[in-house]
């Protein structure tokens, strides 16, 4: 090499973990700038521009970001002063590093907030990452989560002069790594209890029934990871359930609706329930302010006497072993 050539970092591998994203803190005016990115994603909302942006820059981003706020002041890790999300987060790319050693540079991003997808690829890529594994944290594909995550990258990549390789972790849901370790997690959640639960409920994060008619897999997915827990578990139809959460808005959304099915199970005289979240790799605002607040609230209010919620895999040790399997089989070749 001439001795006036640059120096320029090379020929390593990177994994970027990328997760839904976070609002900097529970204000309003925090969650009015997470909002607006977030809602102004047309991976998010299909409603056609001309519509959607004068009733987002409207009524939603006026109203909203207070409640939203409070959902997530709820929620606040106030030692850290950040959500649960990037905390979670932030953890599992210091214990999957910590797993993969020198082999590869672990770095995490938002699609929407910081750390950006943006960012953290030109960091990796100005460490000498020359191959680059997107990890979207989703277990199941959905366009409103999976791809929108690759949209991202793949627009930061556009404007790259010099770009890494680029690979994509497929939807792991039917994994048996995955179904294994969910199962398991399941147990060691429900034998902190003194109490049996007379269901297990299942709760995804739904999207609008119309994405679904137009192709997007998810809720089939959704439905096979409850079908593989159930069998993991040894559960009957009668004693698993399924639901959808987070819905929005008068269209129709894929159901059945979890706030609809646990006060039916209430009023039906079902007493005790412990309810997990699938979907969800990490615990955040959907998970502990919606579930295990506002679902709890809904079950004990209508004659429930037992509400147990089971958490995500987060950065726990069995988790993070089951993500590094599904990392080192997509790098095959790479390393």
């Amino acid at each position: 090499m001439n001795a006036d050539h640059p120096q320029i970092a090379h020929g390593k591998t990177g994994v970027l973990l990328i997760s839904l994203g976070t609002p900097d803190a529970p204000t309003a005016g925090a969650l009015r700038r997470y909002l607006a990115e977030f809602l102004s994603d047309p991976r998010v909302i299909e409603t056609p521009r001309l519509l959607w942006l004068p009733i987002l820059y409207g009524p939603i981003l006026t109203f909203r970001p207070r409640k939203s706020a409070k959902a997530y002041a709820a929620i606040w890790n106030r030692e850290k002063d950040e959500s649960p999300l990037r905390t979670f987060s932030r953890e599992q790319a210091e214990k999957l590093q910590a797993l993969m050693g020198g082999d590869v540079i672990v770095d995490w991003a938002f699609r929407y907030g910081q750390p950006s997808i943006a960012s953290r690829l030109e960091t990796l890529k100005a460490q000498g990452c020359e191959r680059i594994l997107l990890f979207a944290l989703y277990p199941q594909y959905s366009a409103t989560t999976t791809a929108t995550a690759h949209d991202k990258a793949f627009e930061v990549l556009a404007g790259m002069r010099w770009q890494p390789a680029i690979r994509t972790v497929p939807p792991y849901f039917d994994k048996p790594v995955y179904g294994d370790t969910l199962a398991a997690s399941v147990k060691q959640s429900l034998a902190t209890l003194d109490w049996q639960p007379e269901k297990i409920v299942a709760s995804y994060h739904s999207i609008p029934k119309s994405y679904w008619d137009k192709g997007d897999p998810y809720p089939c997915h959704c439905m096979a990871t409850s079908r593989g827990l159930k069998e993991r578990l040894a559960l009957s139809d009668d004693q698993f359930v399924t639901c959808f959460q987070s819905r929005v808005g008068p269209t129709e959304w894929v159901g059945p609706y979890a706030d609809h099915t646990v006060e039916k199970l209430a009023k039906d005289g079902v007493k005790k329930i412990a309810v997990l979240a699938p979907a969800f790799s990490s615990d955040c605002v959907e998970t502990l302010e919606e579930v295990n607040m506002g679902l709890r609230e809904t079950f004990l209010e209508h004659g429930g006497t037992h509400f147990h919620y089971i958490p995500c895999l987060n950065a726990s040790d069995d988790g993070m072993a089951m993500l590094e399997q599904v990392v080192r089989t997509e790098l095959a070749g790479w390393i």
